[in-house]
C-alpha cells in the first residue's frame, strides 16, 4: 500500500454513548442510524442523519435486572428488533423510527433471537415485508410488521434444526423477482455449520420443502466465541459473503442468477469459495481467533483483542492495524464488537461506553497491484484507475509472454502500452530476434489502439505492415510450391488476412506507395484487389481483359461508382473479347451514349462473322433505335450500313420504310442521312433500297429509271406514288411504257397487244397516241385499229361535250342580257305620305336642305332617296348619316371618302333626265358612276333596319359615354332622415 495514506481510519464517534443507562452490550447500524442496547435494558437510538437521539426503557414493568441481548436495525434505519434477557424471562420487542413506544412480540416470548435477516429488496419505511428471525434453540421464524397497524401482521414458524440442534448465530437473505414469482436465497450459520436454503413462492413454501429433502450445509469444526455471517452489499445486492467460523474465514462470491445444481438438489449460488486460515494472521505466533468481523468490498475487518486487523480479501495479507482510544474504565474489557452500515458505507466498533467510527478511504485504489501480484491480469485491469496503471499490467503480461517465447501474445500486449515503452523499443525487441510475425501482429494491434487523429503514424505503420505481409507471403511460397493450390494452407489464410487488412486500411494507406509495393512483390491479384478498393477501376478492368475474363471486367464496369467514360474506353477490347456479354452489359446499362460506342462497334463489325452468327452490334443498335428511341444520325447510319452489307436486304428495306419520327410535330420521319444511305446502297448494289431512297427524296424520275432496271412492277408502283402532279405522273408512266415496249422481244403483233394491255393498266392516263412514237415507223396500222378507233370515239365524245358546254354558255349569256334589260324597267311604288326611316320626314317632300346632297343629282324638285325591297325608304343624305354613325370607324371613313370624291366629280357625271341607266352606260361606266356604285354598295347593300347593322346594335349600351351627365342626374342620393317626422297611424 502507498505509505502515508491509510485506507481505514478510526475516529471516536461518541465517548459516553450509553448515557448512564448501564454499559453497552450490543449495537446495530443502518442508514446513519445506530441503536445501542445496554445492560440495564435501555435501547438508545442515535440518528446522525437528522441529528437527534432518544431512549426506550424495555425493562419497564419487568422484575429484576434486565439486559439487552441483541439489537437489529434494517438497512433503511426505520425498523428495529431487540431482545431483552433477565430474571423476568426473555422478550423480543419491535419498534419503528416513528414510534415512541416499542411493542413486545408476544409469540416470541421465551425465545432468544440471535439473528435477523431483512428483505433488502422489498423492505420499505412503512413495512418490513418478510423478516426471518433465528433463535437460540435452532428455530427460524417469519415475521412481518406494517407501521400503520402498530403491531405485527403475523409471526410464523418456518424451520427447526433436527439433525444437530444448535443456536442460529447469524442470518442473511436475498430475493429475486422472476417470471414465476419471487425466489428466496437464505444463508444461516451456527457455531459449526453454514446452511443454505433456496426456493420459489413464499418463505413458508421454501422451508416446507425441506421437510422432504436434506438441507444443504457446509460444516467447519472448531470453537469460536461468536460465529458471524456477513454479506457485502453493492447497489442493494449482495456480491460476496464471509463466515467467521472456528476453522477460519470461509468466504466467496455470490451469484444469485447461477443455475448450477448441487448434488443434494439445491442450487448452489456460491462461487470462488476460499478459507482464510487464522494462522496467516498471527505471523508465526499461536493463532488467535477474531471475536468479531466486518466485511468491505476488498477487505475483512477482524477484531482481535483491542485491535482491528484489516486483511485484504484477495491477497489474504494484513494491510493495516487499527488502534482505538478507549477510556480508562473500558480498557479492561476492551472492544466488544464490530458492526457495519451498508447503506452509508461505514463501520463501527464499540466498547462498554464508547462508539468508534471506522471510515473507508478509497479501498480499491491499490487493488490492481494486488491482482497483478497474483497474476490475475483481467481483475488487475478492471481495477486500474489511469493509463499508467494499465500500462504496468500490460507490461508485466507482455514480458511474461516474451520470456515464455509466446511472441504473438507478447506483441498483442506490447501494442496496448502507451507510456511505459516507446514504439521503437518494442519493434527493436522483435527485430532483434527476427520475429517478423510477432512484429506484424504488434503493428496491427498498434493500429487498432491508435486514435484517428494520428494520421501520419497510422499511414506509416500500415505501410510497414503491408510490406511485412508481402514478405510473409513470399516466404511461404518459397517454402512450399503447392501452397497456391492448397486451400487449407497457411498461405491461403495469410492471403485472406492480407486482403482483409487492405480492405480495413484502404483509407489510410498511401495509394501510390502501396501499389508500388504490391507491384514490386509481383502480387498482381492483390494489386487488382487494392485498386478496386481505391476505386481505380481502370487498373482492375485492364487486368481482367488481359486475363481474358470479360465477364468479371463487365461486372466491375456495372458498379454505380464506375465513371461512364471507363465503359467507353474499354468497349473496343471487351466487344472483341466477348461480344455477347458486352452487348448484354450495354443493354443493361441505362446511361450509355451509343454514339460514343460507335468506334467499338465498327471495330467489331470489320471482323468477319459466320453466316448464321448473330450480329451483336446489329442487335444492340436495333435495341437503341427501337427500344430506346435513339435519334442520333450516327447510330442510324451505322445500323443502315450494317444492314446494307447483309446478303438479305429485307432488313434494310424494313429499316428504310420505318418512320422513326412519326407522330412528332415538325419532326423528321427518319434520322439517317439519305444521301449517305443512297451512296452506300449504290455501292453495295442494293437497288430496291436505292429506289426507295430516290422516291423518299422526291426524285421520282430517277427512282422509276432505276426501278426499270430491277423490276417493271416496282417502276409502275413508283410511278403511281405521284398524285399531286398529273404531268409528272404521265411522264413517269411514259418512261415505263417506253421501257416495256422496247424490252419486248417477241413478235411485233404480240408486242403491240402487250402495249395495248399496258394502256389499260394506266387507267386512261395514257392514250394510244402517247405510245405510238415508241413503235417502229413501219408497223402495220391493222394492229392498232381497235385502239385507234377507241381513241377516236373518246375524242368524238369529248367534242360533243364541248359543243353542249358552248350551247349552255350562249344560253346563259342571253339570260344575262334579258336580266340587264329587266333591271332598267324595275321600279317601286312609294306612297306620297311615305316617311324617311331616319328623319321621319316625307320622302317626296321638296326641301332645300335635301336638294344639295353631295354627289347626287336632283331628280326634279325631289331630293335623292333609297327604297329597299322590305319597304323602308331613306333620304340619301339621311341614310349616309345613319350608316356612318352606326358602322365601325374604318367603314365610316371609307363612306365619307367616297362621298367626297363624288362631290368633286359630280359636275362631270351625266345621266338621263329620268335617272335610268342604259346598257351602254353599264358597259362603259364613267368614273363618277363607279364611285356612286361603290357608295351604293357601302350604304345600301342592305336595309339598315332589317340587316346586320341593326343586329350589331343589340350589343351597344343604352346610354352612351357622352350621356354620362344624364345618368348621374338619375342617381338616388340619401337624405338626412333625422329631420323627417314620423307619423303613427292608429288602426
Amino acid at each position: 500500500m502507498e505509505s502515508g495514506r491509510q485506507v481505514f481510519t478510526v475516529d471516536l464517534l461518541e465517548r459516553y454513548a450509553a448515557k448512564g443507562r448501564g454499559v453497552i452490550t450490543c449495537m446495530a447500524a443502518g442508514n446513519d442510524v445506530i441503536l445501542l442496547g445496554t445492560s440495564k435494558g435501555w435501547l438508545i437510538r442515535h440518528d446522525f442523519g437528522v441529528g437527534d437521539s432518544y431512549e426506550f426503557d424495555l425493562s419497564m414493568g419487568r422484575p429484576g435486572e434486565q439486559s439487552i441481548h441483541t439489537v437489529f436495525v434494517d438497512p433503511g434505519g426505520s425498523h428495529c428488533i431487540a431482545t431483552i434477557v433477565g430474571s423476568g424471562g426473555v422478550d423480543t420487542f419491535y419498534t419503528h423510527a416513528k414510534w415512541t413506544k416499542p411493542r413486545v412480540l408476544g409469540k416470541l416470548k421465551g425465545l432468544v433471537v440471535n439473528a435477523v435477516a431483512w428483505n433488502r429488496q422489498q423492505i420499505t419505511e412503512a413495512s418490513t415485508k418478510e423478516v426471518i428471525l433465528g433463535t437460540d434453540n435452532g428455530q427460524l421464524h417469519e415475521i412481518a410488521v406494517d407501521e400503520k397497524d402498530k403491531k405485527e401482521k403475523y409471526i410464523k414458524f418456518l424451520f427447526q434444526l433436527a439433525e444437530l440442534p444448535q443456536a442460529f448465530m447469524d442470518l442473511q437473505m436475498e430475493t429475486a423477482s422472476i417470471i414465476n414469482g419471487t425466489r428466496y436465497y437464505v444463508m444461516a450459520v451456527t457455531p459449526t455449520r453454514l446452511y443454505s436454503f433456496t426456493g420459489f413462492g413464499s418463505l413458508e413454501t421454501v422451508f416446507a420443502s425441506y421437510l422432504d429433502r436434506a438441507v444443504h450445509f457446509m460444516e467447519l469444526p472448531g470453537e469460536i466465541p461468536n460465529s458471524e455471517l456477513h454479506f457485502y452489499i453493492k447497489q442493494r445486492r449482495a456480491v460476496h459473503f464471509a463466515w467467521l467460523s472456528g476453522a477460519g474465514i470461509y468466504h466467496g462470491g455470490l451469484n444469485f442468477g447461477a443455475q448450477h445444481s448441487s448434488t443434494n438438489g439445491d442450487e448452489n449460488f456460491v462461487e470462488n469459495k476460499a478459507l482464510l486460515d487464522y494462522s496467516k494472521l498471527s505471523e508465526g505466533a499461536e493463532a488467535v481467533k477474531p471475536s468479531s468481523m466486518a466485511v468491505s468490498e476488498f477487505h475483512f475487518l477482524l477484531l482481535i483483542g483491542n485491535k482491528v486487523k484489516v486483511v485484504n480479501r484477495i491477497s489474504e495479507h494484513i494491510i493495516e492495524e487499527l488502534q482505538f482510544d478507549q477510556s480508562s474504565e473500558s480498557v479492561s474489557r476492551g472492544i466488544i464488537g464490530l458492526c457495519s452500515d451498508a447503506t452509508a458505507g461505514l463501520f463501527y466498533a464499540y466498547d462498554q461506553n464508547s462508539v468508534f467510527q471506522v471510515s473507508v478511504n478509497d479501498e480499491g485504489r491499490d487493488m490492481w497491484k494486488v491482482y497483478l501480484d497474483m497474476n490475475e491480469y483481467a481483475a488487475a485491469l478492471a481495477n486500474c484507475r489511469d493509463p499508467l496503471q494499465r500500462d504496468q499490467v500490460y507490461l508485466v503480461q507482455a514480458e511474461a509472454a516474451f520470456v515464455s517465447k509466446d511472441y504473438l501474445r507478447a506483441a498483442s500486449f506490447f501494442a496496448k502500452i502507451n507510456y511505459m515503452l516507446s514504439f521503437e523499443e518494442v519493434t527493436l525487441k522483435f527485430i532483434t530476434i527476427s520475429e517478423q510475425d510477432a512484429l506484424r501482429t504488434f503493428l496491427l494491434r498498434k493500429l487498432d489502439n491508435l486514435a484517428k487523429d494520428d494520421k501520419c503514424q497510422i499511414t506509416m505503420i500500415s505501410t510497414w505492415a503491408t510490406e511485412l505481409y508481402l514478405d510473409k507471403i513470399n516466404r511461404l511460397l518459397l517454402e512450399d510450391d503447392t501452397a497456391v493450390v492448397n486451400h487449407g494452407s497457411e498461405y491461403q489464410s495469410i492471403i485472406k488476412e492480407f486482403r482483409a487488412f487492405l480492405s480495413d486500411c484502404k483509407d489510410v494507406l498511401d495509394e501510390a506507395t502501396t501499389m508500388r509495393l504490391l507491384e514490386s512483390y509481383g502480387r498482381v491479384e492483390e494489386l487488382v484487389y487494392f485498386a478496386s478498393l481505391k476505386e481505380q477501376y481502370e487498373i482492375v478492368v485492364h487486368h481482367y481483359i488481359q486475363q481474358g475474363e470479360a465477364k468479371k471486367a463487365l461486372e466491375v464496369l456495372q458498379k454505380p461508382a464506375v465513371p461512364i467514360d471507363v465503359q467507353y474506353k474499354f468497349a473496343p477490347d471487351l466487344i472483341m473479347l466477348d461480344a455477347y456479354e458486352t452487348v448484354e452489359s450495354w443493354m443493361a446499362t441505362n446511361n450509355l451514349n451509343p454514339r460514343k460506342l460507335i468506334p467499338a462497334m465498327m471495330r467489331y463489325s470489320s471482323e468477319p462473322h459466320a453466316k448464321n452468327e448473330t450480329h451483336e452490334v446489329i442487335k444492340y443498335l436495333e435495341y437503341c433505335v427501337h427500344r430506346l428511341h435513339n435519334e442520333d444520325p450516327g447510330v442510324h447510319n451505322l445500323l443502315l450500313s450494317l444492314y446494307a452489307k447483309q446478303e438479305d436486304d429485307s432488313a434494310l428495306l424494313r429499316f428504310l420504310q420505318c418512320k422513326f419520327g412519326k407522330g412528332r410535330e415538325n419532326g423528321p420521319e427518319f434520322f439517317y442521312d439519305p444521301k449517305y444511305a443512297l451512296r452506300l446502297c449504290l455501292k453495295e448494289k442494293r437497288m430496291r433500297a436505292c429506289v426507295h431512297i430516290y422516291s423518299m427524296m422526291s426524285m421520282h424520275e430517277e427512282a422509276v429509271a432505276l426501278a426499270l432496271q430491277v423490276d417493271p412492277e416496282l417502276a409502275m408502283a413508283e410511278a403511281d406514288k405521284v398524285e399531286d402532279d398529273e404531268d409528272l405522273r404521265k411522264k413517269l408512266w411514259l418512261m415505263v411504257a417506253k421501257h416495256v415496249i422496247e424490252q419486248e422481244k417477241g413478235a411485233k403483233r404480240e408486242n403491240i397487244r402487250k402495249a395495248i394491255a399496258f394502256l389499260k393498266e394506266t387507267d386512261g392516263l395514257l392514250k394510244i397516241e402517247d405510245i405510238l412514237p415508241f413503235f417502229p415507223d413501219f408497223a402495220l396500222i391493222d394492229d392498232f385499229k381497235e385502239a385507234i378507233c377507241s381513241s377516236l370515239e373518246d375524242y368524238n365524245k369529248q367534242i360533243e361535250l364541248l359543243k353542249q358546254e358552248m350551247n349552255d354558255a350562249t344560253h346563259g349569256a342571253d339570260n344575262i342580257r334579258n336580266d340587264i334589260s329587266a333591271l332598267a324597267q324595275r321600279y317601286a311604288v312609294i306612297d306620297r305620305d311615305e316617311e324617311c326611316g331616319a328623319c321621319r320626314r316625307k320622302i317626296l317632300a321638296v326641301g332645300r336642305e335635301y336638294q344639295m346632297a353631295r354627289g347626287y343629282t336632283s331628280i326634279g324638285p325631289m331630293a335623292p332617296f333609297y327604297v329597299f325591297p322590305c319597304g323602308h325608304a331613306f333620304h340619301a343624305q339621311c341614310l349616309i348619316a345613319h350608316v356612318t354613325r352606326c358602322t365601325n370607324e374604318a367603314q365610316a371613313e371609307y363612306i365619307l371618302d367616297l362621298q367626297k370624291q363624288l362631290t368633286l366629280l359630280g359636275g362631270e357625271a351625266r345621266k338621263d333626265s329620268n335617272g335610268t341607266l342604259t346598257e351602254e352606260s353599264i358597259t362603259s361606266m364613267a368614273p363618277v358612276d363607279k364611285l356612286r356604285s361603290q357608295l351604293d354598295d357601302a350604304i345600301a347593300n342592305e336595309c339598315p333596319f332589317c340587316g346586320d347593322l341593326m343586329i350589331c346594335e343589340i350589343s351597344l349600351p343604352f346610354i352612351l359615354l357622352e350621356e354620362a351627365q344624364q345618368v348621374t342626374s338619375w342617381e338616388i342620393k340619401p337624405h338626412n332622415l333625422g329631420n323627417q317626422r314620423s307619423l303613427s297611424l292608429s288602426l
